[in-house]
């Protein structure tokens, strides 16, 4: 199991640079934006697609700090109302996938996005109840005449090129829990899959572990993110977790994205890890830094310095034991 970083945090200083901090922390593996709200501040998509020097160059600069790439990362909404932004968001993603077969990487992160709740409607609508019943009618909607038929044809699109596609499950985004995730890899294909990102499950009261359990039993985990949440209960006594707060404002929120170790301890990361494995997920931990209580690079320090511990280095040996 590898330890990696998805390179968002470091995108003001040249990928070289970037590579050999992160190799200096011990980090096995790199996350790369190619579009979307992740931008591509280390990678060119469209000069990648359409140049093999610079796929080979960007190799070298991995390859001389012993760094692999876990997957290609464009997050962004291609179920969009807007058709242009939709086209975009298309476009983007079809793009990092072909991108990734060229550059031999198996998996493209992204979200799910989310559509309107009817046909004319201007603005992308999170349904989360099916009370009053119009709610129920904008989801039935949102799925059977909008993502289902598109993201058929997008698994089809990556089941060409070999690359799975891993969903990283969001609120304000259609997929946003387990059962969501595997109502989308069945109603499409096995390159449907989840990038399994544990901070948004904490706040909706998921149980990690057990979400775990439950996808990777299915075979139904491409990719992780190694990425904690601390719900503050002094706020969500009084307001709920569903907080519009804005991020800036972190002693007022319910919830804050925090660094590894911060949100749950340490003995919490090495079940997840363990987990992980019982169900054999064999990938990286994609660490993605999203805390505002500290700078980037001592969130990142800290995270790797969690992990270290926590993973599994080695296969799993013979139960000499049970013999």
């Amino acid at each position: 199991m590898d330890i990696g970083v998805l390179t968002v945090p470091l995108g003001g200083e040249p990928i070289d640079d970037a590579a050999a901090y992160l190799a200096g922390l011990g980090v096995d593996a790199v996350e790369l934006g190619v579009g979307g709200w992740p931008g591509q501040d280390h990678v060119d998509r469209e000069r990648l697609l359409d140049d093999e020097a610079a796929r080979q160059e960007l190799r070298g600069v991995l390859d001389d700090h012993g760094l692999r790439i876990s997957a290609l990362a464009t997050h962004n909404n291609p179920l969009h109302p807007d058709e242009e932004r939709a086209a975009t968001a298309d476009r983007e993603l079809r793009e990092a996938i072909g991108l990734a077969d060229l550059l031999g990487v198996d998996t493209v992160t992204c979200f799910s996005g989310l559509p309107a709740g009817a046909p004319g409607d201007s603005t992308p609508n999170w349904v989360t109840a099916p009370w009053p019943s119009e709610h129920a009618d904008a989801l039935d909607y949102q799925w059977d005449e909008v993502a289902v038929p598109y993201w058929s044809d997008l698994a089809e699109h990556a089941a060409h090129h070999g690359v799975d596609v891993a969903i990283e499950m969001h609120p304000n985004m259609l997929v946003y829990e387990p059962t969501g995730m595997l109502a989308l890899r069945e109603a499409t294909n096995e390159r449907i899959g989840a990038n399994f990102d544990p901070s948004h499950l904490y706040w909706q009261g998921i149980d990690v572990p057990e979400a775990i359990r439950f996808l990777g039993e299915r075979d139904a985990i491409h990719h992780v993110h190694a990425k904690d949440t601390r719900v503050y209960e002094s706020n969500s006594r009084v307001k709920g977790v569903l907080d519009t707060t804005g991020y800036a404002d972190e002693a007022d929120r319910s919830w804050l994205f925090r660094s590894i170790g911060y949100g749950h301890g340490e003995d919490h990361w090495k079940d997840v890890v363990s987990t992980l494995r019982m169900v054999g997920y064999e990938g990286a931990l994609s660490i993605e830094h999203e805390d505002s209580l500290t700078s980037s690079r001592e969130g990142l320090e800290k995270a790797v310095d969690v992990l270290d511990r926590a993973v599994f280095e080695t296969e799993p040996g013979d139960a000499y034991w049970a013999e």
